[in-house]
This record gives C-alpha cells, sequence and structure tokens, in this order.
C-alpha cells in the first residue's frame, strides 16, 4: 500500500465532520444543567451522548480509513516536526476515543438506559455504582479538558504553518 501525499476527500470529510460534532459536544455538555443523584438523562443529555456515540463511530471508521489509506508525511517537515505530528495525531485519536468511552461508561455507572437519537437503545458497559461513576466522570472531564487543549494545539499549530512558516501543510486537510 503506497502513501498519498494529500488526504483524499474522505478523509477530509472525517475530519471537519468530527472537528464539527466536538463543537456541538462541548457546547451541548457546558450548557446542560449540573447533574445530581437520582437524575435521569433529559433531552439534553440524550443528545449530548448520542452525538457523542456518532463521534465514537466516526473515530473508528476514521482510523480504519486512515490505516488502509496512509498519506505519507510533509517533505519538507523536520524530522522532529515529523515525529510530533504523528505523536499528535495518535493522542487525538485516543483521547477521543478514550472520553467518548469514559462519557457512555459515566451513563451506565449511573444506570441510565440511553439511545442513539431516541432510536436505537445503548447497551450498558457496566452495572450501577455511585463509586465508579464519580470516578469515571472525573476521568471523562480531565480528557475533555485535555483533548480541548490538544486540539487548540493542533489548530495552532496548523496556522503557525499556514502564517510563519507559510508552507502547505494546513492545505493538505482543506476542502477542495
Amino acid at each position: 500500500m503506497t502513501a498519498r501525499l494529500q488526504y483524499g476527500t474522505t478523509a477530509k470529510v472525517f475530519h471537519w465532520l468530527v472537528l464539527a460534532l466536538l463543537i456541538v459536544q462541548y457546547l451541548i455538555g457546558w450548557l446542560m444543567p449540573d447533574l445530581h443523584r437520582g437524575m435521569k438523562p433529559g433531552v439534553g443529555m440524550t443528545f449530548h451522548i448520542s452525538v457523542g456515540m456518532t463521534i465514537l463511530l466516526l473515530v473508528v471508521v476514521r482510523f480504519a480509513w486512515r490505516l488502509t489509506h496512509p498519506v505519507a508525511p510533509e517533505s519538507s517537515l523536520t524530522p522532529w516536526q515529523r515525529t510530533s505530528a504523528e505523536v499528535m495525531h495518535w493522542l487525538l485519536y485516543a483521547l477521543v476515543l478514550a472520553t467518548t468511552a469514559t462519557g457512555w461508561l459515566f451513563a451506565s455507572f449511573r444506570g441510565w438506559g440511553v439511545s442513539l437519537f431516541y432510536l436505537v437503545p445503548l447497551p450498558m458497559l457496566a452495572s450501577e455504582s455511585a463509586a465508579a461513576g464519580k470516578v469515571v466522570d472525573g476521568w471523562h472531564q480531565a480528557m475533555e479538558w485535555t483533548l480541548l487543549a490538544l486540539v487548540g494545539l493542533h489548530v495552532a499549530t496548523a496556522f503557525v504553518h499556514l502564517f510563519v512558516y507559510r508552507d502547505r501543510i494546513m492545505q493538505r486537510m482543506l476542502p477542495g
């Protein structure tokens, strides 16, 4: 399998769709009321979980796509830039997967029967446990903030390539 020099349309669609859903996900998460003992998931939480499951599915498919459709590193990058770009991409994949999985696990520990957009019931990953739910919620929140910081660093790095280095790194993932 030969690595391409540019990302294809499918990879770009996955990238921008996951980004758009992450923005929606963060907005929903910040606008939802605080959860208290005994609360059942309302519309906001059900939508938050549904968007999270959609992100999880897209990232798994995107990961498989990336493995089967590799893109060669930009030849103009120095070795440390290539390594840091690879590390950043794998960290982003891992954090998105871990954040969505801990969110689903948190819902399971809360004893919530959740569904995907009220259409498809999702299986429980664990039995109800308030103590475990509290721990997993802490992990989920820590991962949310870490993911947000890494996405910010990823975007900042793209802009550095665009405005400082003036290379074509960012254009590899832009539509068109």
